[in-house]
């Protein structure tokens, strides 16, 4: 897996799902707030933030989420994050972001939880 920052955008029931892949520090954060922006344009009335793909996540990482609920709260958009590795979960437990951020263990929990379209069982 490349840690070059990036998002693979997909739909996931009427939520539109953006898979976040690389590092998040103090120098990829201007690119994945650019990311976060151009994803929540979109105009799609809830986005899933999936974490899997996070190799790193520091302090910088966790203010751009932050933005990024201010920019979908601000659009009218509800945002969630999902698949959230264990590290990055305790930054957030530890920081109380996850009483202000929406976080879930998948996407499909996610999208039930933003009141989207259910997933199709995978069975």
């Amino acid at each position: 897996m490349s840690d070059v920052p990036s998002i693979v955008r997909t739909l996931a029931g009427s939520c539109l799902v953006g898979r976040v892949i690389g590092e998040m520090d103090y120098l990829t954060r201007p690119t994945y707030l650019t990311l976060f922006g151009k994803l929540i344009a979109s105009r799609h009335p809830c986005v899933v933030l999936d974490l899997s793909g996070v190799t790193f996540c520091d302090s910088s990482g966790l203010n751009a989420f932050l933005a990024a609920q201010r920019i979908a709260r601000n659009s009218g958009a509800s945002l969630a994050l999902a698949c959230v590795p264990p590290q990055l979960r305790q930054l957030l437990e530890l920081t109380g972001a996850d009483q202000v951020l929406a976080v879930h263990d998948t996407v499909a929990e996610a999208v039930t939880a933003l009141g989207g379209e259910p997933l199709p069982d995978p069975s």
